[in-house]
């Protein structure tokens, strides 16, 4: 990681005013409170970014009411570099707030060689859960999650392997990630049988991309299950950053392996531009009526953003202000991702 340390940050005190503007939202039927905006560490946390500049994000988003912090095992690059990361600033700003934060990380990606670093075995998942242990310095996480159904391991053993994980007092919740409807309502079962129920799950969800309608949230209400959506923003799509070409500093740019350059084409820039205009029409950026517009639908319980500043988040925090959608405002963003 690109270290910074001969410009060291000043102690952290956190702002006195951090639970003043932030909203929370009950977790499913649980007693757990997430905030609607939470910080993903999937980007800009690994050995190729600035550790001053990660710093600065996770203070920003603390002082701004954001509680929750989303990593997984092979956030990086390299994998695991993320949780490490996060574990050096854990320990320097966090320690003493620990009990105000919700951790959460995942295992079902690659990870390491050989046939026991993937998918969701519980040889795999046990073991991953405790490398990530070690790599953030914590004695538990608050959420684990299987980061991606596995195909070929029964969902028994899966799911026995977060109820053990649980019992063990590595997690305090457990939650699954893209699994469909059907399978959400076996994991949902078999979960609840061993006594530790399914917390949350976490779907790609955006406004491009809506899988999560066909079944699924009506699944997570009837179970009771929270839903935490990331890729808001379709992986900076929904924002104004593309109207005028692609920015070198853009994630397009740097790295193409989320976006392809050739998927920036005239009818989706024009469809962005619409979108932009319907935003400003509300007072908000485009990105913060992406936000709002998952934000409208109260089973949703939080919206996982990723930011390559600090000063992104206030953006981000601001979609909070208004969240509400006339059936008139729907209906034109319908109308203009159909064309």
């Amino acid at each position: 990681m690109k270290i910074n340390d001969l410009e060291p940050l000043i102690p952290y005190h956190p702002a006195n005013s951090r639970y003043e503007n932030m909203s929370y939202r009950r977790t499913g039927n649980s007693g757990l409170l997430l905030p609607e905006i939470s910080l993903g560490l999937w980007h800009n946390f690994g050995h190729n970014a600035d550790f001053t500049s990660a710093r600065k994000i996770l203070r920003q988003a603390f002082d701004l009411g954001i509680t929750h912090f989303d990593l997984a095992n092979n956030y990086g690059p390299p994998y695991g570099s993320a949780e490490e990361t996060f574990g050096r600033i854990m320990k320097k700003d966090f320690e003493m707030y620990r009990d105000e934060l919700i951790i959460s990380t995942k295992a079902g990606w690659d990870m390491w060689p050989g046939p026991y670093g993937n998918f969701g075995s519980k040889k795999y998942l046990i073991a991953s859960l405790d490398q990530s242990l070690k790599r953030m310095g914590l004695d538990y996480v608050d959420i684990f999650y299987h980061h991606r159904p596995d195909p070929d391991t029964p969902l028994e053993e899966t799911m026995g392997a977060l109820d053990q994980i649980v019992k063990q007092g590595k997690a305090l919740y457990v939650g699954i990630s893209q699994y469909s409807a059907e399978d959400t309502l076996k994991a949902s079962k078999i979960l609840r049988s061993l006594g530790t129920p399914c917390l949350i799950h976490q779907p790609r969800y955006s406004m491009m991309d809506r899988w999560a309608e066909g079944g699924l949230l009506d699944t997570l209400e009837n179970e009771g299950i929270g839903a935490i959506a990331f890729s808001p923003l379709e992986q900076g799509i929904l924002t104004n950053k593309y109207l005028k070409g692609i920015p070198e500093d853009s994630r397009i740019a740097k790295d193409g392996r989320y976006i392809q350059e050739d998927k920036i084409t005239p009818k989706l820039i024009s469809k962005i531009e619409a979108l932009n205009n319907l935003a400003l029409k509300r007072d908000q950026s485009l990105a913060q009526m992406a936000i709002s517009w998952l934000l409208k639908d109260t089973r949703i319980t939080s919206v996982l953003v990723g930011v390559s500043k600090a000063s992104q988040l206030k953006d981000n925090v601001g979609a909070l202000l208004n969240t509400n959608f006339s059936s008139e405002e729907i209906q034109a963003i319908d109308k203009i991702l159909e064309k």
